[in-house]
């Protein structure tokens, strides 16, 4: 396994940012810490709005998270996918420039909220397909292959269960797990100790 640090610490910074910026975003929002969690979603936490003060801080999180994947895979990640490479970048530009859409265009404004809606799609959809094409295209890392597999289940259940209960008070809970997956992925990524796998090779 080819290992960069520096796409370590781009994993780990980016997916760390993220649900440290969404948690001091949730405490300032206008409701209680459990409320804004379950109740609202990561998307309102980024309207401009009395609600939500520090909106430009989630925002800075889409993007952040965005700009970390793309570095991340370009720094040797991508070394290590051996088959559908193709299909792998292509996922891994629609998930980082649906999130960065979700970061630069909130979904509070009726003119341009289908963009929003685009890009979290693109993030949300496309970030857990990518997952799944990750875990089948890489070799000797039976370990991580599954637990990558296993949150790309995860997330795809989650997003098909959000997609099909829009209108259900508790759909931010599920919006919420669609997207950790992929956000937990990057930080294990950037942590996993993958030289013991390197070490069984020899």
């Amino acid at each position: 396994m080819k290992r960069s640090q520096t796409s370590d610490i781009i994993f780990i910074v980016g997916s760390s940012y993220y649900l440290i910026a969404e948690f001091i975003c949730a405490l300032s929002f206008n409701d209680s810490l459990s409320n804004t969690y379950i109740l609202h979603t990561i998307s309102e936490l980024g309207i401009p709005s009395p609600n939500s003060p520090l909106y430009f801080l989630m925002n800075s999180a889409f993007i952040l998270v965005g700009l970390a994947l793309l570095l991340g895979v370009y720094y040797n990640f991508n070394e290590n996918i051996d088959k559908n490479k193709k299909l792998f970048y292509i996922l891994t530009w629609i998930t980082s420039v649906g999130v960065i859409i979700v970061g630069l265009i909130h979904g509070g404004n009726p003119l341009t909220s289908g963009y929003h809606t685009l890009g979290a799609v693109m993030a949300i959809l496309g970030g857990n397909i990518l997952l799944v094409v990750i875990s089948k295209s890489m070799i000797n890392f039976e370990k991580y292959q599954k637990v990558t597999l296993t949150l790309a289940i995860i997330g795809l259940i989650a997003f098909w269960i959000m997609f099909f209960n829009m209108k259900s008070i508790y759909m931010p809970v599920f919006e919420r797990l669609s997207v950790y997956t992929l956000i937990l992925w990057c930080f294990l990524t950037g942590a996993y100790p993958y030289q013991q796998y390197e070490e069984k090779k020899y």
